[in-house]
Formats: structure tokens, sequence, C-alpha cells
């Protein structure tokens, strides 16, 4: 299994409600793309400094799965129309678990 996970740290004028709607975009994926096997994400809890604010963490069969999930329309549209405009700052990592 290939496990994908973002860091996503907005724009200081990121609205609350852009920022509940990323949220959603992502917890919708799973409905659209069938290749998420798995999916959980958030906004930092604040617990530490310098930590980004948010998290996502998806699941696929393999790197096949991965591919398909970054090219669907639905996750293109989540970047585009609910993400870019509040990103000032992104990591990803993928690695099999």
């Amino acid at each position: 299994m290939l496990r994908h996970i973002v860091l996503l740290r907005w724009t200081p004028e990121a609205t609350t409600a852009q920022r509940r709607a990323a949220e959603a975009g992502f917890q919708a994926l799973p409905r659209a793309v069938e290749e998420i096997r798995a999916l959980s994400c958030g906004g930092d809890l604040g617990l530490t400094g310098g930590a980004h604010d948010f998290a996502a963490v998806l699941d696929f069969a393999d790197a096949d799965g991965w591919r398909a999930y970054q090219e669907h329309p639905a996750h293109r549209a989540l970047v585009a129309d609910l993400l870019k405009p509040i990103l000032a700052e992104r990591a990803t990592v993928q690695f099999d678990v």
C-alpha cells in the first residue's frame, strides 16, 4: 500500500470559510476517486509552533492508484478551486506501508 501525506500552510488572508471548504473538499474525494482506499485530514491543533496548518493522509493500493488520483478531475478541481487561492506552502511525501 502507498501512503500519500500532504501538509499545507494557508495564506494569512485565508478565511475560516475557505479553510472549511478545503477540508470538506478533501473529505469528499473518496466518493469521487475510487483509487483512494482511506483518507483522513484536519487542521493543526496548535500544540507546537512552526507546524503546517492542515494535513491530509491518503492511502492507495499502489503507485498507479496514486497517479490516477493525481490526474482525476475531482483532485484537480480541489487544487484549482479550493487550495490554490489560499495556499502559501505545500509539502508532500509518499511511502510504502
